[in-house]
């Protein structure tokens, strides 16, 4: 593997790490935090976003799905 690529994932790996501690803390101090309670709408509207993304993705590409031409 070359390097440039090994010092890609590294770099994407460590952002979606701090990305995600970032959110946790978000998440954890919202409620804590008096009226600002609305900031713990970023993580929970971020990860319904995603969600909705993967299920309404793999409803509408069934071209891809491995699993249907399988022999029973």
């Amino acid at each position: 593997m070359p390097l440039d690529k090994l010092a890609l994932i590294l770099v994407v790996v460590m952002a979606a790490a701090g990305l995600t501690v970032w959110i946790a803390y978000l998440a954890a101090g919202a409620p804590q935090m008096p009226g600002s309670a609305w900031t713990l709408l970023i993580p929970l509207a971020l990860g319904a976003y995603v969600l909705w993304r993967a299920i309404s993705d793999r409803l509408i590409s069934r071209g891809d799905d491995r699993h249907d031409r399988t022999g029973k």
